[in-house]
């Protein structure tokens, strides 16, 4: 009772019985009241087809002869004058006589029904008067055994319930198919995301079709691959986590033990000490970062947007970085056109492009160009971070804003951070409702472009 098939199959059934026992009893009144309809017409026509004869000749030999026409036929026919004294009957039966007593005056001249209740009368009856010069001088009384009638309605009530008994086989059948058609697909679903309750995301589901039982098994099945693709990203960033943690710790724990064991030089005590301090500060930052980053997914990142002028926000940032830029033989400059604002929030802004601008300095060697190029375009404007330093694979830029994701997969310290840069660019970008695209090509450089709505 608590299977989906079964109540869909018990919903439809209901509907569709309660449907087609309405249309066939009402198919079934209509082909009865039309049947008999048409006997008490035909029946009046006869009347009226007598009544016409005998206007003409009133006489005992035209009455016979009406007489004699009826007694081959299934109805009778009966003849008064206009007191109602029977004056010829074809076959003349007690009960014909209550009909003629019960009938009425001011009979109009094209007739009218005597007696059509047909289930409850043993007769149908009409009657046609007879005139003369206007004046009603007798009457013609058509009789027709409900007999005839009542076998008629069985043979149609019993075909009624042939094809009542059919249709109802055939509903039932494809009640059954289509119930279970519908319930399948759900049924899988179900199954699925039990699978998935309990952490297996690896669920197939048939997304073939085009209707909303296909569009809720696309969205389960997507579903299940970005929880899987979740998990497999948790697992990676703990474990880079965990990674980037004990590196400057083993450092931290390491030089420290010396320091506290050993008697040193003074100036080994200052070279361990600084490397303390190095990884102290980098230990530091990644935490600053990842605080950053949580902030960013809990949507409790605050962005307060101002009117910044670009070419004075630029000239600032060239400034910091200049010194950097020259020690390692880079050229460096910014191209920015003059009275260019963009409403952002100055800091984040700021952490964007020095963010991209450390990649480039990181991967750019003695002789290599940096530079930072604003423009307008109608209703955007776009920064775009161009280096020709060493490029990035066309395989890792897919993946390069991922968290903890580096190029450099022997993680080597000499090449820089924690992998966590330009996921930040990538959240702070976004924050300011903008987007960030990279284009990248080995040995030849790499263009990030930022664009944003002015």
């Amino acid at each position: 009772m608590k299977k989906l098939s079964f109540k869909l199959g018990i919903i439809f059934f209901i509907t569709l019985f309660c449907i087609e026992t309405f249309m066939m009893l009402f198919l079934h009144a209509s082909l009865t009241n039309s049947r008999v309809e048409e006997e008490l017409t035909s029946l009046q026509a006869r009347g009226n087809s007598h009544r016409t004869i005998l206007e003409r000749n009133f006489d005992k030999e035209t009455l016979a002869h009406v007489v004699l026409m009826e007694s081959k036929e299934n109805t009778d026919v009966v003849i008064t004058d206009k007191t109602g004294k029977i004056l010829a009957a074809s076959h003349p039966h007690p009960e014909i006589q209550a009909y003629i007593k019960n009938s009425e005056d001011n009979v109009p001249y094209n007739g009218k029904v005597l007696q059509g209740n047909w289930q409850e009368e043993n007769y149908i009856s009409t009657i046609s008067p007879i005139q003369k010069q206007q004046t009603t001088i007798g009457y013609v009384f058509m009789f027709q055994n409900t007999d005839s009638i009542h076998a008629l309605m069985e043979r149609l009530n019993r075909h009624f319930l042939i094809v009542g008994i059919i249709s109802g086989v055939v509903t039932i059948a494809v009640i059954i198919v289509l119930s279970r058609k519908l319930a399948f697909p759900l049924v899988q679903m179900k199954e699925a995301t039990l699978k998935m309750s309990k952490g297996d995301f690896t669920v197939a589901l048939s997304t073939n079709g085009k209707d909303e039982l296909s569009d809720l098994s696309n969205a389960i099945q997507l579903l299940s691959d970005d929880l899987h693709h979740l998990r497999e990203e948790r697992k990676e960033f703990l474990s880079s986590i965990a990674h980037e943690l004990r590196t400057p710790l083993t450092f931290i724990k390491g030089y420290t033990d010396i320091l506290y064991k050993r008697d040193l030089t003074e100036r080994d005590r200052q070279k361990y000490l600084g490397i303390i301090i190095e990884e102290t500060n980098r230990l530091s930052r990644l935490i600053k970062d990842l605080f950053d980053l949580a902030k960013m997914d809990e949507n409790s990142f605050v962005i307060d947007k101002e009117s910044l002028h670009l070419d004075k926000f630029l000239a600032n940032i060239e400034t910091k970085l200049s010194p950097a830029f020259q020690e390692k033989q880079i050229h460096f400059f910014v191209q920015c056109e003059e009275g260019l604002t963009l409403m952002a929030d100055s800091a984040r802004l700021e952490q964007i492009i020095l963010n991209l601008l450390n990649n480039a300095l990181t991967y750019c060697s003695s002789g290599d160009s940096t530079s930072i190029i604003v423009k307008r375009h109608s209703r955007f404007l776009q920064i775009s971070i161009k280096d020709t330093g060493k490029g990035i694979p066309k395989k890792d830029l897919p993946y390069i804003f991922e968290r903890f994701y580096r190029v450099e997969k022997s993680r080597t310290r000499a090449l820089g951070g924690s992998g966590l840069g330009l996921a930040i660019v990538k959240e702070l970008v976004h924050a300011h409702g903008g987007e960030v695209t990279v284009f990248s090509e080995e040995n030849k450089g790499t263009t990030f472009e930022l664009l944003f709505k002015e």
